[in-house]
């Protein structure tokens, strides 16, 4: 052992912010209900998104039932499959994948990785689920009002959105619009948290540079969603005062049914504008914490530090800028300037520089380390495979010259769900199943685990692999059904009766995959205090699933950064951040002695 008398060192400098007092809840309602507690607030909304994720799954079977087996369902008519596919798309998107990176593994990890007690406001945090909740309430509401949930698509374009042809043109659309402002006001009340709980509550040590990468990809998203969400918010306010009080932000004048309607002046391109300025970062709010959780798995399961921890960072930060120069590549077809494409498709390619930049340093992040072939570690892996099959894909649809013929085919559908949705869920089940111990201390099943791996990693190919195909054959998205045409061969009808049954398999992993989660808090194998070695502060606290405050009653001091693996001479292959310099442990093995 090395001598543990404190050496120059082992010297951290004082705390510069006081130590915060703590709401203790009195009561089962005041702990696990109206909770200050930000790890309660993180599953309560974890469970909040999984729930309302199991009804936009069961929405894509409805969809893909009607578009592999034409009028074979009597229940699925026109009207209602425009219904399903814009609430699952607006669902996934904004209520489940923003909720549970940043409501969910924000909350539980920010505090924990940081060395805070709890988050800076806590009844703000309270207040942010709720709500959250309510907006998601607001939504469900939707499907249960005459006419319907809103069917003008995820995107709610106008003038459609709010005429009266459209599906769920009447309370659908003002209930969605009414959800959408809901859910930015909370998020906004929980993004501050995060953001300033970063700046001003990490413990003694801990400086930015130290930072898991975990935390900087939450903490860069959440900026993101700070200063993109407020498009969001007064498109839909404004689109809410053009379909109540009739005013015409973006309605023109327009007949409906040979009627002149009393609108006019308005512009249908603002609010695509304002929609796409929210919804191209929205992509990176999602990808950003996505890439922070996989750089931290690929380090601890391969016991190799991360390659470029710096590199990453700023990757990370400047992915981020350049997500808001960007939002018009989705609207190559909607009549703007040529020189505007030529723009908005070179800040597209150049965006792809830094994030090739990652995807190198997850690589060489594995040569040569002791790559443990973990659930957390496949799923890590899985995810750098589809990511970059994702990003090759959108590398055409950045150009302006492709991106017109292939736009609103299957192939931006293929696209899209391998970069937003199969990538960064592949990164939310590697994370559970990493950090499944620390929230119950127990671990999951591992058989169950690797069925759901290997049906979810090769059932998403099997569904998103084909619709490439049928997007260069033109096959259009979001149309009921093709009917009987000569412009399509055989092989699309095919391919969509192939992909619907992947799709229902694929489905089915999931439910296994929500069992597992729930049977394991009751009969999964009692997890070790630290069971994957892993060197950040969530990991070292007195007691494990950490109490309320989080670290008993002295916070801890950081000595290093969180990816100390393998190091030369030291006796274990990691060294936890909390570790001083005089306390690290020395191999008496000549090969591994520092040189």
């Amino acid at each position: 052992m090395a001598d543990a008398s404190p050496t120059a060192d082992d010297y951290v400098p004082p705390a510069e912010v006081e130590d915060v007092e703590l709401y203790h809840p009195k009561s089962w309602i005041t702990k696990w209900v109206f909770s200050q507690d930000a790890k309660i607030i993180a599953i309560q909304y974890s469970s909040t998104a999984l729930a309302i994720g199991l009804v936009a799954l069961v929405l894509s079977w409805l969809m893909r039932l009607q578009l592999g087996f034409p009028e074979a369902f009597d229940f699925i008519d026109a009207e209602q499959y425009y219904q399903i596919i814009t609430l699952h798309g607006m669902i996934m998107v904004i209520y489940l994948l923003t909720a549970l990176f940043l409501g969910g593994f924000g909350n539980y990890l920010i505090p924990l990785m940081v060395g805070a007690r709890d988050m800076v406001f806590p009844y703000v945090n309270m207040l942010s689920f709720w709500i959250y909740l309510l907006a998601v309430v607001v939504l469900v509401v939707s499907f249960f009002v005459p006419g319907g949930p809103t069917g003008a698509g995820w995107t709610l374009y106008p003038p459609q959105a709010i005429l009266s042809g459209t599906p769920g043109s009447g309370s659908g659309i003002i209930l969605m619009l009414a959800s959408l402002i809901l859910f930015i006001i909370g998020f906004t009340m929980g993004g501050l948290n995060y953001v300033v709980t970063v700046l001003q509550a990490r413990t003694r040590g801990m400086t930015l540079m130290r930072m898991p990468l975990t935390i900087w990809g939450i903490f860069v998203a959440t900026i993101l969603a700070l200063l993109a969400f407020p498009a969001l918010f007064v498109g839909a306010v404004m689109m809410m005062f053009d379909r109540i009080l009739g005013t015409s932000f973006f309605m023109p004048a327009i007949l409906e049914f040979g009627e002149q309607l009393q609108y006019g002046g308005g512009s249908p391109i603002l609010f695509q504008h304002l929609f796409w300025f929210f919804g191209h970062p929205e992509v990176y709010i999602v990808a950003l914490p996505a890439f922070g959780i996989v750089s931290d798995l690929l380090s601890i399961h391969a016991r190799k530090n991360i390659f470029g921890y710096r590199m990453m960072v700023w990757a990370i930060v400047i992915i981020g800028g350049l997500s808001f120069v960007v939002w018009a590549h989705h609207m190559y077809v909607s009549g703007m300037n040529p020189y505007f494409g030529f723009f908005f498709a070179t800040t597209t390619l150049i965006i792809a520089v830094p994030t090739a930049i990652k995807v190198y340093n997850w690589v060489l992040t594995l040569w040569q380390g002791n790559i443990q072939l973990t659930l957390p570690m496949l799923f890590a892996i899985a995810f750098i495979v589809t990511f970059v099959n994702g990003g090759i894909t959108g590398l055409f649809l950045g150009n302006v010259i492709v991106d017109v013929p292939l736009s609103d085919t299957m192939f931006v559908v293929a696209h899209f769900h391998m970069v937003m949705g199969v990538a960064p869920i592949l990164v939310i089940f590697g994370a559970i199943y990493h950090w499944y111990p620390l929230i119950t201390g127990r671990m999951l099943n591992s058989a169950m685990g690797h069925f759901h791996f290997w049906i979810t990693f090769i059932g998403s190919y099997a569904i998103y692999f084909p619709m490439h195909y049928l997007g260069f054959m033109g096959v259009p998205r979001r149309y009921f059904e093709l009917g009987e045409t000569e412009i399509y061969s055989q092989s699309a009808a095919d391919l969509n009766a192939f992909i619907t049954i992947a799709a229902l398999v694929v489905g089915f992993a999931q439910l296994v995959f929500l069992f597992n989660m729930i049977w394991s808090v009751w009969y999964g194998r009692k997890s070790e205090p630290n069971p994957w070695r892993a060197t950040s502060l969530e990991w070292q606290t007195p007691v494990m699933p950490p109490e309320h405050g989080n670290f008993g009653d002295e916070l801890p001091v950081v000595y290093r950064w969180a990816y100390d693996f393998s190091v030369p001479g030291a006796a274990d292959d990691f060294i936890p951040q909390n570790v001083p310099p005089s306390a690290v442990a020395v191999s008496d093995d000549p090969e591994t002695a520092p040189a």
